[in-house]
């Protein structure tokens, strides 16, 4: 059951693929020394071209740190980003930034509020030199304009001037722009309204099957990730503790924590909802600056032995396709 697959070897037709993905940040802790806060701590995934991995977990598990390590936002402490093929772990970004975008969770603080619309899509055209001509350059930003949703008239005005949706969109509209192969979706629905939210979630959508974009999309909602996800990784304190095809996760998981998660996804039908039990967590999610030895989950895990204690658990894969990290999947299955 328990058969280990190296999570490095090359898929094919990967578009992204991270391998062994460290990002520390350096705390100083006294006058002499430092401490480091491992936010993201050995993981390893791969994203089909095409396709939509999303991420899912608490706030501060790394989510959001893995996305912009991955863009090198953030450079990397260990690790490599494989980008179709090529290492680019410590190449020049410029490059690959015309490829590769993201979509940042706040559309307000994420747009220059001196800007106009048109100024802030028209950005990284002139960045990249996409345009010959200011007649072209226009062109394509009323192109991008219209593909998120919004008019022409729009792009004379300021970021002040929109609702958080239309923020939003102008932020997609940017990260378009340049006609990317690649967008890390950074939480970019949690600001918004739920009423707005399946709007851009389903413009998402259409715009993936119209350019044939790929997404890491980062979010805490799993009922949101699965709808828009092929595959959903689940992170917890820095660490990769499940990845499966979304349905199987969603229906078959098994990571304790993972159940938990899940266990609190609100489901609309009030007799179904009486029936399901919630799983709660005892005690909150330990320190980064000094996360627990052998599995990071097991201070708060129902299931752990002595083992949790002092081995860490690696991501092994239970059934095609679907990984887990967990020393005591007998146990946790026999309890479901």
């Amino acid at each position: 059951m328990n058969r280990v697959k190296d999570m490095n070897k090359k898929p094919q037709n990967a578009l992204i693929e991270v391998q062994n993905l460290k990002q520390y940040f350096p705390v100083r802790s006294g006058l002499f020394s430092k401490k480091y806060v491992k936010a993201v701590d050995d993981v390893s995934f791969h994203i089909q071209r095409g396709e939509t991995l999303g991420l899912v977990g608490e706030s501060g598990c790394g989510k959001t740190t893995t996305g912009r390590s991955v863009l090198r936002l953030y450079e990397p402490t260990d690790g490599k980003i494989i980008y179709n093929g090529t290492d680019i772990t410590k190449v020049d970004m410029k490059p690959y930034r015309q490829k590769m975008q993201i979509v940042f969770q706040d559309p307000y603080a994420s747009l220059d509020p001196r800007m106009t619309v048109g100024d802030i899509v028209g950005e990284p055209i002139d960045i990249n030199k996409l345009a010959g001509s200011k007649k072209e350059r226009n062109d394509i930003i009323m192109e991008m304009l219209q593909r998120v949703g919004l008019s022409s008239e729009h792009a004379n005005r300021y970021p002040h001037e929109f609702s958080g949706g239309q923020r939003q969109r102008i932020g997609i509209a940017r990260a378009l722009a340049v006609n990317p192969e690649f967008i890390v979706c950074d939480e970019p629905i949690s600001a918004l309204d739920v009423s707005i939210q399946a709007q851009i979630v389903n413009m998402f959508e259409d715009l993936q099957e119209k350019m044939g974009l790929t997404y890491l999309f980062i979010a805490h909602d799993i009922s949101v990730v699965k709808h828009i996800s092929n595959r959903i990784g689940v992170m917890y304190l820095g660490k990769l503790v499940e990845l499966a095809d979304s349905h199987e996760l969603v229906f078959h998981n098994v990571h304790p924590y993972t159940r938990s998660l899940i266990s609190a996804v609100p489901i609309p039908d009030p007799a179904s909802s009486r029936k399901r039990k919630r799983i709660i967590l005892d005690g909150d999610v330990p320190s980064p600056l000094n996360p627990p030895s052998g599995c990071r989950f097991r201070t708060r895990c129902p299931y752990a032995t002595e083992r949790c204690k002092t081995e860490e658990p690696k991501l092994t894969e239970i059934s095609n396709g679907h990984y887990v990290a967990c020393h005591n999947l007998d146990k946790v299955t026999a309890n479901s």
